[in-house]
């Protein structure tokens, strides 16, 4: 029996969509309650730039229906991103080491207790069973030869609580002559491979479309959009992931959906096209590409 396939956006509260989406003068709080009407899940964006006040994720959990999931995206410094000292929590800046630039540098102590912190305040949403996993979004400087996926264990053990999915930003793990090493170590340590749909090109930052399911329960796909000038030079996230899908190219990511839907309990397909509209627009589209139609009490709402 094909697994279960849930489709939601990389974020509730993007800056396009809110303004081109949302019904217009729509009360901040009453966003979430609204987009989980029409999908069901999403992932928390937020989480990147800095760890959530338990309080306001217990908020998001009493906003949204009892099946709704919401993935969580670690923290920049625990993907290896730059990470001003001010996005740590106030109570764990002190004695931080910190480069020429004021960017935190990342010690075995710091990412255990940041991780620890993660899973602390997300605790509502894995106790009302709405944490689906935590997304760990690697910058394309993790390239392997200066880095090993080793690296990531300690990451990977502290996070265990929930499913770990993890997506690569450089190519050069995916060559000919690494991926089977690379999916192997995903396998092994039962972490999600992040499959993309990302813009043509063979470009370090430009992963390909390399489809696999490395733990039994969760696949996970993410939707970049297709502009590749953009998604290289552009300075915002409107010019690096704006992109319109047409029916034929959802379709083609409905049928990569449903093969790793063969092999993995549920398949998460999170739209991340952002600019205006692009992102919630699509992922509606796509929901109903794959006969995923609005039910009677969401029907009524939407009209």
């Amino acid at each position: 029996m094909a697994g279960r396939i849930l489709v939601g956006t990389s974020s509730w509260a993007d800056p396009g969509f809110v303004k081109e989406w949302y019904p217009p003068r729509m009360p901040a709080r009453e966003r979430l309650p609204w987009y989980a009407q029409r999908f069901e899940a999403v992932e928390l964006n937020s989480s990147f730039y800095a760890i959530p006040d338990r309080n306001v994720v217990d908020g998001w959990v009493r906003a949204t229906p009892g099946e709704f999931v919401f993935d969580v995206k670690a923290h920049r410094a625990l993907s290896r991103h730059a990470a001003p000292i001010d996005s740590l929590p106030p109570d764990m800046r002190d004695d931080v080491k910190t480069n020429e630039r004021g960017r935190v540098i990342l010690t075995e102590e710091l990412e255990e207790a940041l991780a620890r912190r993660l899973v602390e305040e997300t605790r509502p949403l894995a106790e009302a069973g709405k944490l689906g996993a935590f997304l760990v979004q690697m910058t394309p400087a993790f390239k392997p030869g200066r880095h090993e996926l080793a690296e990531l264990d300690n990451l990977v053990s502290e996070l265990r609580s929930r499913p770990v999915a993890i997506e690569l930003r450089h190519r050069g793990w995916v060559s000919k002559d690494r991926i089977d090493s690379t999916l192997g170590w995903f396998t092994e340590r039962g972490v999600a491979f992040v499959c993309v749909d990302a813009p043509p090109g063979d470009h370090v930052p430009i992963m390909p479309p390399i489809d696999a399911a490395t733990r039994d329960d969760l696949a996970y796909l993410r939707i970049h959009g297709r502009n590749t000038e953009g998604y290289l030079t552009g300075k915002t996230v409107a010019e690096r992931f704006g992109w319109r899908y047409d029916d034929r190219e959802l379709e083609e990511i409905g049928d990569r959906a449903k093969a790793l839907a063969e092999t993995a309990g549920d398949v998460h397909v999170m739209f991340n096209n952002n600019r205006d509209d692009d992102a919630p627009t699509a992922a509606m589209r796509f929901r109903s590409l794959l006969g995923q139609e609005p039910n009677a009490e969401e029907q009524l709402t939407l009209e």
